[in-house]
């Protein structure tokens, strides 16, 4: 009997290993080996076309001295700041809303509407936009002409370029981050709705006290996934300004890419990427010992 047991246990074990196998063999190549690769040829000098050459930190050394990568590190922690919290609020207020105002047909309906620039990949939609914002015959500013205001260069302007990127990404998101608050919305006990509102509390009332503290793990989440999401962005920058006017765009992927595979420049391309990756853990480690919540 016990060799039964035995005999099954082996063979729930090998199950196991081969339904993970897959995953952890995509893992390995894609993410622990990559990383490895980037680390080691970030202290190399490689083209693509010779053999690496061993150079210590002075990749790093060129980042760090670059006004390039100042300005793009700056335009990355800026968008971080603009972005993650506008589609953060945006979308629990529209989780709020289609849960207490539009649980019907409506509700499903508005809550797919609202999701569908998600499904879009980030170079169509940037496309679109980027159609939109043209200062000569853009849609935008065909209605604006409709209204009498003067055309606007909306991706030729510095300022209005960065605002456009940032307004695209928003849009994007949102949906995504609204179907994961509204999962956690509608598991939030009725009894403490219920109770809130005999005591007269409004609805302001009920979400600061009792929304937003029960989704206090899903907000965690979110900001985190939208941190993460927004130190890599690549798609709407390469597809609506390239980066500029200027340097105005730029971002810290977007110069890996622009090293990598433009200037043919993989070590120092790798270098940035270490590099980005140091400032995502470092900002996702103070953001665990702010924010996240502790079991005593």
């Amino acid at each position: 009997m016990k060799n039964k047991q035995l005999t099954r246990e082996r063979q729930q074990a090998i199950y196991g290993i081969l339904y993970i196998l897959p995953s952890f063999i995509i893992i390995l190549v894609f993410c622990v080996l990559a990383i490895a690769l980037a680390m080691y040829f970030s202290t190399t000098d490689y083209n693509l076309f010779k053999a690496p050459e061993f150079v210590g930190i002075q990749n790093y050394l060129s980042v760090f001295s670059s006004s390039t990568f100042w300005d793009a590190l700056a335009n990355t922690a800026k968008y971080v700041v603009i972005t993650v919290p506008i589609q953060t609020v945006l979308a629990l207020l529209c989780a709020v809303f289609i849960a207490e105002k539009q649980r019907g047909r409506y509700g499903s309906l508005l809550r797919s509407v609202i999701f569908i620039p998600m499904i879009i990949s980030q170079i169509a939609a940037a496309a679109v936009w980027q159609v939109m914002f043209r200062t000569k015959g853009g849609i935008i500013n065909e209605f604006l002409g409709l209204l009498g205001i003067a055309e606007v260069n909306w991706l030729g302007n510095k300022t209005l370029a960065y605002i456009c990127v940032c307004i695209v990404t928003i849009w994007k998101n949102v949906g995504y981050y609204l179907v994961i608050y509204y999962a956690g919305v509608m598991g939030i006990p009725k009894e403490q709705q219920e109770a809130a509102i005999v005591d007269g509390a409004s609805p302001w009332q009920r979400l600061w006290y009792i929304t937003i503290p029960n989704l206090k793990p899903i907000s965690y989440m979110i900001v985190t996934l939208g941190i993460i999401s927004s130190f890599q962005i690549f798609d709407v920058v390469y597809q609506l300004t390239g980066g500029g006017p200027g340097t105005a765009t730029i971002t810290i992927a977007y110069m890996v890419y622009s090293f990598a595979f433009k200037n043919q420049k993989i070590g120092y391309a790798s270098a940035i990427a270490v590099i980005l990756m140091v400032f995502v853990l470092i900002i996702h480690w103070l953001q665990d010992i702010l924010f996240k919540e502790r079991k005593s």
